[in-house]
Order: C-alpha cells, then sequence, then structure tokens
C-alpha cells in the first residue's frame, strides 16, 4: 500500500517566515520615532520637566490642546450616535448609499480645503455669519476654539457616524427579531440592541477622533486665534520654525506622545476589536423602532440638517472655485496654463502616489503572519508598532530625522523623499485596518488544502490571496495617497514657499485673502481626489477572472437579515 504523497509547506506556508518582514517594519518604525525624538534631544538641551507647569505659555498650549480636544470628541459622538441611529432605522431612502459615501469622504478630504469651504460658510462674510447676525441677533466668530472644535465635528462626526453605524448593523439578527416581537420602543430598542453593539466600538473609536483632534494641525493652523488657541502640534511648528528651539520642541513632544499612548493604552484594555475604520459592506435591515409618520418625519428633520452641515462647505468651495478654475488655470486671459498650479500638482503627486505604494505595501508585510493563522506576541507586537505614528507628531519625526540625516540631504528633492516617508508612516495605521479584514479571510480550510496540494510562493498568491485583495488593496492604495495628497503638516515645515504642494498653495492664497483663488485650488485638489478613487476603484474592479475567489470581498453581496 503506498503512502500519500505529502508536499512540505515549509518553509513559504509556514508562518515563521512571514513573521519577519513585519517586525522588520514594526522594529523600523519603533527605530524612526525614537531616532526622531533623540535627534531632537541629542541637538539640544531638553529643558526642565517643571516648565510645563510653571512657564504660562507652555501651560496654555497643552491644557487648550487637551480641552478642545476633549470638546471635540464630545460634541462628535454626540451628533455621530444620534445619526447613526437614524440611518440604521431608515435603510432605503433614496439617496442613502451617496450619503455614505460622503461620510466616508472626510477621512481623506484635505483640512485645508475644509477649512476654505468653512471659512466662506462661517466666516464674517460667510452664509452662516449673515443669517446668524441678521436673524438670531447672535455674534459668531470662527476663529479661535469656535472654529477648531467646529472643523473637528465637521471632519470627525461623518466619520465616527460611519462606524457607529456599521456596529448597529453588525447586531445580532435574533435580537432584534426578538425586540420587534415584543414591540419596543426607541429607549428600550437602544438598551437592549443598539448599545449592547455600540459599547465596544466607543473606546476605539473615542481614541481615534480624540488622537485626530490632539495632534491637528491645518486646521489650528488657520482657524486659531493666537497664542491662547494654539495646539501642541503648532507650538511644536512655530519652535522649530520661527524660534529655533528644538528642546521645547522635543518636550512637548513627549507630552503629547505620552498622552495620546496613554489614551489608546485606556482603549486597548477595553478591547480594540472592532474595526475603526468604515466598512463598504453595511449590512442593510430595517429597525422595528419607532417606524411610525411622525418618527420618520423627526428623523427626515434630523437626518435633513447634518446633511446641511456636511454639504454646505463643499458646496461654497464648488459656488466659489468653478468661476476662479478658468483664472486659476488660464491667468490674465492666456492660453498657458497656470505654471504654478500646474508645478504644485505635479509636486503634490509626486509625494502622494510613492507614500501611497509605501504604506500598502508596510500594510501587506505587517498583516501576513495573521493571514496564515500565526497568532504570537511577536504578531500583536507589529499590529501595536504600526500605530505608533498615531501618536508621534509628523513635525518632530520630520525634524529629528532632518537632524539624523542631515549629512546626506544636501537638496530640496532629498527632502522631499523624507516627506514622502513620513507621509507614509501616517497613512499606515489607515490602510492596516482596511487590510486586515481582507487578509485574514482566508478561511484554515483552504489553507490548509493549500499546504497539500503544494500551493506555495507566487501561485498561493496568485490564486488565494489576490482575488479577495484586489478590490480591499485598490482603496487602500486611493485612501493611502489621498491622505498624503492632502497633508500640510510635514510640507509645511520642510517645503519651500517658492515651490509648493497644492495643500501648501491653498493656505498661501488662504493667508493673503484670495478666497475665490483659494476655492479654486480647493475644487482642483477634490478633483484631483476623485480622479485618483475612480482610477483605483477601475483598476480594483476591471479584469476580475470570475469564479476565483466566490467568497472575496469583491463578489460578496450584501447580507440580509431577517
Amino acid at each position: 500500500m503506498s503512502t500519500p504523497i505529502r508536499h512540505s509547506a515549509a518553509p513559504f506556508s509556514q508562518p515563521g517566515w512571514r513573521l519577519w518582514p513585519g517586525l522588520a517594519i514594526a522594529s523600523a518604525l519603533i527605530v524612526l520615532a525614537m531616532a526622531g525624538l533623540g535627534a531632537l534631544v541629542w541637538e539640544t538641551s531638553l529643558p526642565d520637566v517643571s516648565q510645563l507647569w510653571r512657564n504660562r505659555y507652555l501651560r496654555t498650549v497643552v491644557t487648550f490642546t487637551a480641552w478642545q480636544a476633549f470638546l471635540s470628541v464630545a460634541l462628535s459622538l454626540l451628533v455621530a450616535l444620534p445619526v447613526a441611529r437614524i440611518l440604521a432605522r431608515q435603510p432605503a431612502f433614496p439617496g442613502r448609499a451617496v450619503l455614505l459615501r460622503l461620510m466616508e469622504l472626510s477621512l481623506v478630504l484635505p483640512s485645508i480645503v475644509a477649512v476654505s469651504g468653512l471659512v466662506s460658510v462661517y466666516g464674517r462674510q460667510g452664509w452662516f455669519t449673515g443669517f446668524a447676525n441678521d436673524w438670531l441677533g447672535a455674534s459668531w466668530n470662527l476663529y479661535g476654539i469656535n472654529g477648531i472644535v467646529l472643523a473637528h465635528v465637521f471632519f470627525n462626526a461623518p466619520l465616527a457616524a460611519r462606524i457607529l453605524l456599521q456596529g448597529i448593523e453588525g447586531a445580532p439578527a435574533s435580537q432584534r427579531r426578538v425586540a420587534a416581537q415584543l414591540g419596543l420602543g426607541r429607549w428600550w430598542y437602544w438598551r437592549a440592541v443598539e448599545w449592547p453593539a455600540v459599547k465596544p466600538v466607543l473606546p476605539g473609536l473615542a481614541a481615534l477622533v480624540f488622537t485626530l483632534c490632539f495632534t491637528s494641525f491645518a486646521i489650528v493652523m488657520t482657524l486659531g486665534g493666537g497664542p491662547a488657541a494654539t495646539t501642541i502640534e503648532v507650538a511644536i511648528y512655530q519652535s522649530l520654525r520661527f524660534e529655533f528651539d528644538a528642546g521645547q520642541a522635543a518636550l512637548l513632544a513627549m507630552v503629547q506622545l505620552f498622552i495620546c499612548g496613554f489614551l489608546w493604552w485606556l482603549a486597548a484594555r477595553r478591547g480594540l476589536t472592532a474595526s475603526l475604520l468604515p466598512d463598504r459592506r453595511v449590512a442593510a435591515h430595517r429597525s422595528k423602532a419607532g417606524s411610525s409618520v411622525w418618527a420618520r418625519i423627526c428623523d427626515g428633520a434630523a437626518l435633513g440638517l447634518f446633511v446641511l452641515f456636511l454639504l454646505m462647505p463643499l458646496m461654497a468651495i464648488f459656488l466659489r472655485g468653478l468661476p476662479g478654475m478658468g483664472v486659476a488655470f488660464f491667468p490674465q486671459g492666456s492660453f498657458s496654463v497656470n505654471p504654478a498650479l500646474l508645478d504644485a500638482s505635479l509636486r503634490s503627486l509626486a509625494i502622494a502616489l510613492p507614500a501611497g505604494l509605501m504604506s500598502v505595501s508596510a500594510a501587506l508585510l505587517i498583516l501576513a503572519p495573521g493571514s496564515v493563522g500565526a497568532k504570537s506576541a511577536l504578531t500583536r507586537l507589529t499590529s501595536v508598532a504600526a500605530y505608533l505614528p498615531l501618536m508621534v507628531p509628523p513635525l518632530v519625526l520630520g525634524t529629528g530625522l532632518f537632524l539624523l540625516f542631515r549629512p546626506s540631504l544636501g537638496s530640496s528633492s532629498q527632502g522631499l523623499i523624507l516627506v514622502t516617508l513620513i507621509n507614509a508612516m501616517m497613512a499606515l495605521p489607515f490602510v492596516l485596518q482596511m487590510l486586515k479584514g481582507p487578509m485574514g479571510s482566508l478561511d484554515l480550510g483552504s489553507r490548509q488544502q493549500a499546504d497539500q496540494l503544494g500551493v506555495l510562493g507566487w501561485y498561493r498568491w496568485r490564486w488565494l490571496h489576490w482575488p479577495r485583495l484586489r478590490r480591499p488593496l485598490a482603496l487602500a492604495m486611493a485612501y493611502g495617497t489621498g491622505l498624503s495628497l492632502g497633508d500640510f503638516g510635514v510640507i509645511a515645515l520642510f517645503g519651500s514657499p517658492g515651490q509648493p504642494t497644492l495643500p501648501v498653495l491653498l493656505y498661501q492664497q488662504l493667508g493673503s485673502y484670495r478666497i475665490d483663488a483659494a476655492a479654486a485650488t480647493g475644487l482642483w485638489l477634490i478633483l484631483i481626489l476623485l480622479a485618483l478613487f475612480s482610477l483605483f476603484n477601475r483598476l480594483g474592479t476591471s479584469a476580475r477572472r470570475p469564479g476565483l475567489a466566490p467568497n472575496s470581498p469583491s463578489t460578496v453581496t450584501e447580507p440580509k437579515h431577517a
């Protein structure tokens, strides 16, 4: 009796060899972060820590940063929770899919572009300001903590609502059926079904929104009201760019790292099992709670106000930017394209596309052990290290690396390479969240069958992983590129005013009160983002071979619940 031939799965099918590339990426992230901070401390003398409470300016900066982040998180969640519940109760109204895509747009919409739209709506000559002054008799000032918190809510409330919605949609169908049979009202439906579904999501979501608001740069830089409305990130920029005080910048960076790291540690203790990014495959179900006509009218009115809040700044950018597009592209009636806008566009794409590719490649290497079922302390360490860029200020990281590599950085193009590297690191946590689910979608049975058949190396990737990852990879590449395209923090420190990227050019136009030109540049930046997303979406959906992966994300239909 002949014994069956067993194909050796080592080394390509075993998780051990896959662990080392991800571990190398995680080690590089830790080394770069520590090297950035260490270079600042090494080059300068670190101030006494007691300066944080003795120095009035530093004390004001730290307390204001924490206060505005707390207010932003509280208001964002107060807006997001009712919106998520309304969207869960009303899954079939016209335009719902468009609204969900619009809520995802805030993740990649450049901050400086949104600020230009907010200025057009809520600024001194804005639409809302005139209405508030003439009809409500209220005095409104966009600049200062008012504008900062408003901008943070504009960015984070839609994203939070989108994530909470998928938490509610993920509630077990059996609970919803029992709640419908018992005829539970809205309050008891919230207590019995919705709250248990969103409770696991809230710690990580609050930590994410707090971190984004705590490390905000472009919004505070544009809407801040002087020293009394300065955050740690802006204070770091001012210390490095104008005061040349690297020691103070390093001290503030360590404070930010400690606060954000402690917050994520608290969130991790509660468990970070839920995804903190929108899942495009949201389950649609109809809640039985509050389905009367009056309840639907109230839901529609509240949802209409939310949509108006989202659309007004975007409409302002479009209405002001469209007439100025011709002037922006063809100044003074000439038939030649504006060289400043063209150069800024090419420079932005030259940074964004490699940064997106680097972030996607690093995320694949980090997630590779999990795709073959490897569960170890080192695997968890690599995943945690990938979120380090959320806590380390990119300005400090960039400055430290610039000081570290200063002997070999002799031209502006080499400085842009450093900017590309930092942008890729900043996009890595978001790209990692997008690819985590698809990378782990290969079931154990398929992996074992591939091992027995000797499907290894390239063929394993081509026939098992690629059909499941094609669309998620394209979407991750689009998000990674979009996040880098709208970056304003690092390029503001290392970029040259004479060679701006599109966000820097937009900031220069806002600073010189050329609102129409800024709106045109912002509209052009949004059009580039839409073109990139359309291109990557086309690349992710075209030329799919049918039948390769019937359970892949690209072919899975939306689950239907009873």
